[in-house]
């Protein structure tokens, strides 16, 4: 979301009154003061100094102190930067110069502020008209920045949909996942794919709706197997005609908008109409079609008197880790839940990390009208109407305390504290794998970020190396990384792919973050392969003078055989593990999990190799160029045969543009 209209932004660097100290010390913030003295602080990452001198503390007080002389008493946001230019925190206010001058009373300020203060060399500010258009502004910045102290809402992906499009005569009903740039009516948020799938299929059996492209449909010369198995009417070769057809999507529409009884009342008195008229094959597909209806509901986990369109959101907290269930409601029926764990501080209490989840969930999607939730939230009248203004229609915020909404909310919160407890079971098993991998690997503690690499490549084509990272967290999917092969006497050679791999890693690390202090480094590097892999993993990292992380390679024993790895370390002799360890199990998930993504990304590119045409080479070629082209001469091969007066004559195609075509593919001529 850009900065709302008319946002005036201040001097971001280094004010006249402040030279901030460029060389203070990084520490570990925890939080911003708020202008009735809250915080909002976040956990530490991984690698990070915890502790900044008094020194420091000072010189980032009079750096704060600085700004206060310039700054309006207006809405806004503020970021707080440290030394090496990361946003530590981004803050919204009501009134800019009191909510910073907070930061300057250190004898009010706890510990985890005070480093804070310590870090921060620099600020950033924009003014707002209002205190809503500020907490817009920091819900989008947090999002995008992702600064560490704040409460970050990481997995945040789109939610699927239904959509019955509205671009053609015959609708098409199918999934869908982000921007709404379609015409046609769109259902959900499902909770899942899987919530999707099953609510597709039954109201293809109820109503008979195609869901084939538009490009299929208009090639049919004959019924699919969607109608021979009733999913489908073949609208495609008239087998039902236009008022039929649009009968069906606004029966199909009707149900998904909330009317579900008047559309199973409605099929319920046509079976029986038809029962009486000794129509028993009608009656027998209206049947079916209201048992498909009926699989639909049945679904429904939970389901309350007077909730139509609502999401509910429940958080439980205990252990300094917080489980947010989200729970979807639309047309009276529930679509599904989702868990999430957003990443704060252990002194943050539940309100405030909910308060924080709410404003970042909403952030790239419109709220419902009625949002439920389980706390009485900071600053509820303020964050309502931000929900509204971003929907764009009235949203109620409602903390119920009694009656059936409150029931749904309690509903949500045992899903909650159920998912919580199988998280801290799941982060205690996963504690102890970590602590038997250094064990194994001769580590002086448990391993914080495992990197494991592995390759890919078909005789030596679309040659590519993956990387893959696990913690404490499991696997961290947004830290993998795909290597294409750039030299092509790597490729084939895994030997040399892996040397290329390794060096691009390291080379890149060494100057992004050399000081060591962004969490990126890894604390063991795994290598699918066994003696020569780790040799060229000890080469590459000898060269670049990296002398410090801990290297091991894992193979197939005899016969490849799972179960029978061999574990490979410097200046030891191979060894194996029990079969049945737990710490081998695990060592075989990390590395099945690098051998999948290797594998898939080697596949992505092939069969991008194989939808590249010629044309793409070409500069000044775009997609409509290429379209009319090819559907003159029928073939790329024609293209490149064709003579300048026949290329001239395809529609969108000047003489010049022909001489271009011309000229590449006759580079002699």
């Amino acid at each position: 979301m850009p900065p709302p209209q008319d946002a005036e932004t201040l001097p971001s660097v280094n004010s006249p009154a402040t030279d901030g100290p460029a060389d203070a010390a990084p520490a570990v913030p925890d939080g911003g003061p708020g202008e009735d003295g809250s915080t909002a602080p976040a956990e530490a990452r991984p690698g990070r100094r915890r502790r900044g001198s008094v020194a420091d503390l000072a010189r980032g007080v009079e750096t704060i102190k600085g700004y206060l002389r310039t700054l309006p008493d207006r809405p806004g946001v503020y970021r707080m930067l440290s030394a090496e230019g990361d946003v530590l925190y981004v803050g919204k206010a009501r009134n800019l110069k009191r909510r910073v001058t907070n930061y300057t009373q250190v004898a009010k300020l706890p510990v985890r502020l005070q480093r804070m203060v310590a870090e921060t060399v620099t600020m950033e500010f924009v003014t707002t008209h209002t205190e809503v258009e500020a907490l817009l502004l920091e819900s989008n910045l947090i999002k995008r920045l992702m600064p560490r102290y704040n409460v970050l809402l990481r997995d945040d992906k789109s939610f699927p949909h239904i959509l019955i499009t509205g671009d053609h005569p015959f609708p098409q009903l199918t999934k869908h996942r982000g921007a709404r740039d379609r015409a046609g009516s769109y259902y959900g948020p499902f909770a899942s794919a899987g919530a999707v799938n099953r609510v597709m299929t039954a109201l293809q059996r109820a109503f008979q709706i195609r869901t084939c492209t538009d490009t299929v449909f208009a090639s049919r010369t004959r019924p699919c197997l969607q109608f021979q198995i009733k999913r489908c009417t073949a609208p495609c070769v008239g087998r039902v005609g236009d008022a039929g057809y649009a009968a069906q999507v606004a029966e199909a529409k009707s149900f998904l908008s909330g009317r579900s009884s008047e559309v199973q009342a409605r099929l319920a008195r046509a079976m029986q109409d038809a029962a009486e008229a000794l129509e028993f094959e009608t009656a027998a597909k209206l049947r079916d079609r209201i048992r498909a209806l009926t699989a639909i509901q049945a679904h429904q986990d939970i389901n309350v008197e007077g909730v139509e369109d609502a999401d509910v959101i429940a958080a439980h907290q205990d252990g300094g880790v917080t489980c947010i269930q989200v729970f979807f409601f639309r047309g009276g029926r529930n679509y599904g839940n989702r868990a999430y764990f957003p990443s704060h501080d252990k002194a943050q209490d539940t309100p405030e990390v909910l308060s924080a989840f709410v404003a970042q969930f909403y952030e790239n999607k419109a709220a419902p009208e009625l949002v439920l939730v389980s706390e009485d939230l900071p600053e509820h009248a303020l964050l309502q109407e931000a929900l509204s203004v971003r929907a764009g229609h009235r949203v109620a915020l409602v903390a119920p305390k009694r009656g059936d909404k409150r029931r749904v909310v309690d509903h949500a919160l045992t899903n909650a504290r159920e998912a919580h407890g199988r998280r801290l079971a799941e982060s205690g098993s996963q504690a102890k794998l970590l602590a038997g991998v250094a064990e194994v690997f001769g580590l002086a503690e448990p391993p914080q970020r495992i990197e494991v690499y592995d390759n890919s490549h078909i005789q030596g084509t679309n040659a590519v190396g993956g990387m893959i990272v696990a913690g404490p967290e499991g696997f961290l999917k947004s830290a993998y990384r795909k290597f294409n092969i750039k030299d092509p006497a790597a490729a084939g050679d895994d030997y040399a792919m892996m040397r290329e791999v390794l060096t691009r890693r390291f080379e890149r690390a060494l100057k992004e973050d050399p000081e060591r202090t962004g969490g990126t480094w890894p604390d063991l590097l795994l290598i699918d392969g066994g003696e020569g892999q780790l040799a060229v993993a000890l080469e590459v990292l000898a060269e670049l003078g990296i002398d410090d992380v801990p290297l091991a390679g894992i193979a197939k024993g005899p016969d490849r055989d799972a179960g029978r790895e061999r574990f490979f370390l410097p200046g030891r002799p191979p060894f194996g593990l029990d079969p049945k360890s737990p710490v081998l199990y695990y060592l075989q998930r990390l590395r099945d999990e690098a051998h999948r993504f290797a594998i898939g990304t080697h596949r992505a590119r092939r069969e991008k190799a194989l939808g590249a045409s010629p044309l793409d080479e070409i500069a000044g070629i775009g997609p409509r160029r290429k379209k009319a082209l090819l559907h003159h001469f029928g073939s790329a091969r024609a293209v490149s045969r064709a003579g300048l007066q026949d290329l001239a004559s395809v529609e969108g195609i000047s003489e010049a543009v022909a001489r271009i075509i011309y000229d590449h593919f006759h580079p002699d001529g």
